[in-house]
């Protein structure tokens, strides 16, 4: 009970420093991008009409090829809507902002295009926080959520935002292959993908890097802010996995710390060897967990 305690005490400190950090004029929800565009996306449905959505979405820098190999695994049983977020892969030529709020919104816009009425959820990074910010906004909409090396939204993460600004920076003054370089090579949510170049298919990640267009890292326009939703949690009651590498960055480890004891329906799974991308890093293994989770999820949300 004593060890309950202090973990309820870590949780409350750790969200009350969130709440210090969150952007001043923040609102709970979501802004629309400019150019009211639906991003590019891909709906790969061998599983028949019968079978539920599952919608993928990708991190920063990184494109919808992200999820290579749980194409391969689930293709066979769920329907699949993969979504290139603006700025990156097909979605290029999207004009921003580029925000989270942003993203939300197109991610949004290509579920409703592709008509896809409920559907389960996996992000990594920032496609998480996407899936965490429109599942607060739209819960009827989502059967599950999984979110892999989860962001809270609307609350700044020192680590990615000290990365994220070296990266436009450089970009600025360097170029963007420079930039690409530099984010790939040393960027700590990377570290095991470059330790472990084979069995993490390194140089396909990298080529996913490679591919980056750069416009987030560019564009001049300051997103709208978003308001943390870390108040809003405890009213979510779609299932939640939580996916974190063992080597994943603190800050990610503490954001998951936050989310496993706010949600009322969440699961937590730490993937032994794994750094920033375990679904990348070990997609077996990961797919393995995913399928047993959704296993276990309704098949259709009651009204």
């Amino acid at each position: 009970m004593a060890e309950d305690g202090a973990i309820a005490l870590r949780v409350t400190e750790f969200c009350t420093i969130l709440r210090v950090r969150a952007r001043p004029g923040a609102r709970l929800g979501l802004a629309m991008n400019s150019a009211e565009v639906t991003p590019h996306f891909e709906t790969i449905t061998d599983a028949g009409p019968a079978a539920g959505w599952l919608t993928l979405v990708h991190g920063a820098s990184q494109h919808m090829g992200l999820f290579s190999a749980q194409v391969d695994a689930f293709r066979a049983r769920y329907r699949l809507l993969r979504i290139d977020l603006p700025g990156h892969g097909g979605s290029a030529r999207m004009a921003g902002p580029y925000g989270l709020g942003e993203h939300a919104e197109a991610v949004l816009r290509a579920i409703d295009r592709a008509d896809v009425a409920q559907t389960h959820f996996w992000g990594t990074h920032t496609g998480a926080a996407v899936g965490l910010l429109l599942a607060v906004r739209t819960p009827r909409r989502f059967r599950s959520l999984i979110l892999d090396g989860a962001v809270l939204p609307g609350i700044d993460v020192p680590s990615v935002t000290a990365a994220i600004d070296r990266a436009k920076a450089t970009a600025r003054v360097h170029g963007l292959a420079t930039a690409r370089d530099e984010w790939f090579e040393t960027a700590a949510w990377f570290d095991v993908i470059r330790k472990h170049p084979e069995a993490c298919r390194a140089a396909r990640h990298r080529a996913l890097i490679d591919a980056f267009p750069g416009g987030p890292w560019l564009s001049p326009i300051p997103p709208a802010p978003v308001a943390p939703v870390v108040d809003s949690l405890g009213s979510l009651h779609t299932p939640v996995l939580l996916v974190n590498g063992e080597h994943d960055l603190p800050d990610f480890i503490a954001m998951a710390d936050v989310l496993a004891q706010r949600l009322p329906a969440v699961r937590r799974v730490v993937i032994p060897g794994g750094g920033g991308f375990p679904l990348w890093e070990f997609p077996a293994t990961v797919n393995a967990i995913v399928s047993d989770f959704l296993a276990t999820c309704p098949t259709a949300l009651r009204e």
